[in-house]
């Protein structure tokens, strides 16, 4: 499975279109669906954005939980119910929709954080100030990455 790695900034055009960054695209080329999925943070004025398998391995995570429960509703209404498949067209763009944008307070420029298996598009200033206090927390914190299996 591709990662998304990196922090790439990109124009938006006066017609809501974004250039999802070539690294992006490649490791989003690896899936059946040939462009993105993006729905609003829970957490943050930002934008998530993960394949369509990502959106699926969700989907199957929430049967977890007892079907028609408090929980699953909730995750399903807050991902799902506000979740957009956007296509790329010839040259590697989306069009973003207007709710998304507003949502994370885009207008010119928007930032794509690589986060792993999943990235976030931000408005620039929004994620500096973020990006700061997420540095800031680490370091108050002292957090490392957990161990895990040897590979």
């Amino acid at each position: 499975m591709a990662l998304f790695l990196a922090t790439h900034t990109n124009k938006v055009d006066a017609k809501g279109r974004l250039s999802v960054p070539s690294l992006f695209r490649n490791a989003l080329a690896l899936h059946e669906f040939q462009g993105v999925v993006l729905f609003p943070s829970v957490k943050y004025p930002a934008l998530e954005g993960v394949s369509m398998r990502r959106m699926q391995e969700f989907s199957e995570r929430l049967d977890k939980f007892d079907l028609f429960s408090d929980e699953q509703d909730n995750l399903s209404a807050a991902v799902f119910a506000s979740a957009v498949p956007l296509q790329f067209d010839e040259t590697g763009r989306i069009t973003m929709p207007k709710e998304l944008l507003a949502h994370a307070k885009i207008s010119e420029n928007a930032v794509f954080v690589g986060l792993g298996l999943k990235f976030q598009i931000w408005e620039p200033r929004a994620y500096e100030a973020h990006r700061k206090q997420a540095i800031e927390h680490v370091q108050k914190n002292k957090l490392t990455v957990p161990k895990g299996s040897a590979l």
